[in-house]
């Protein structure tokens, strides 16, 4: 298989990241996962090398700045990047009544993105090629006031990813942004919910197929015709 460069997932979990994964790897880029949960990277990694993908991973937590910026010094070029975790360890606060730090705690799930931005953009504006992608929630267009403060994260990340299609239009480099409403099968999320309904409501008619979402992902990326797709199954 010809090589595409290097796609970068970080947030790889058994939904939407590793689908993103494979739907790269087929393309022909070298992938390299980043996720905290290092017990899972084996079993990603058997399943990429039988699909013939060439797969390194690594472990770290993004919100933890330095070993962050760490991890991403020993990658090399990268081609492509996308950016997918999610808030997993927030306690939601209902929205009339967060505070500043209860806000300010939100946007740990942010400053990862810009930190992976840092240390890939220079490089893709340099070589005038590149694409560099945002998975967000559906909280950013559409008022979700159970989400609390993650609404406002939501926001400033879509927003982020918007301003910087228009900024790298002209510089050969793509940008640009999933907005995810819906429960990603396979997902963690997933087995969450479908293990308790009674207590998270049922996950059927609300589901989205993780397969799809890539597939999409990469025509964005390839076409650079848009800048957001919205998946709503809510």
């Amino acid at each position: 298989m010809a090589h595409n460069g290097t796609a970068l997932i970080i947030g790889v979990g058994p939904g939407l990241g590793i689908s993103m994964a494979h739907r790269l790897g087929h393309e022909g880029f070298r992938v390299v996962l980043v996720s905290r949960n290092k017990t899972r990277h084996p079993t990603y990694l058997a399943a990429l090398a039988a699909a013939g993908i060439e797969a390194t991973a690594h472990a770290v937590d993004v919100t933890d700045t330095e070993a962050f910026g760490r991890v991403l010094k020993h990658i090399d070029t990268v081609d492509l990047a996308y950016y997918g975790p999610g808030p997993t360890d927030q306690q939601i606060v209902p929205i009339t009544e967060i505070d500043i730090p209860t806000a300010q705690s939100a946007f740990s799930w942010v400053w990862p993105a810009v930190r992976l931005a840092e240390a890939v953009l220079p490089g893709m504006i340099e070589r005038g090629s590149g694409a560099f992608l945002l998975a967000g929630g559906l909280s950013s267009v559409r008022p979700m006031p159970a989400l609390g403060q993650l609404a406002l994260a939501s926001a400033a990340l879509r927003n982020y990813a918007l301003t910087l299609h228009a900024e790298l239009a002209d510089k050969g480099v793509y940008a640009g942004t999933l907005t995810i409403g819906g429960v990603v099968e396979r997902g963690d999320i997933h087995a969450m919910v479908t293990a308790d309904p009674a207590k998270y409501g049922a996950a059927e008619g609300h589901t989205l197929d993780p397969d799809r979402i890539a597939e999409t992902a990469w025509e964005m990326c390839r076409t650079r015709e848009r800048a957001e797709v919205v998946f709503d199954a809510l």
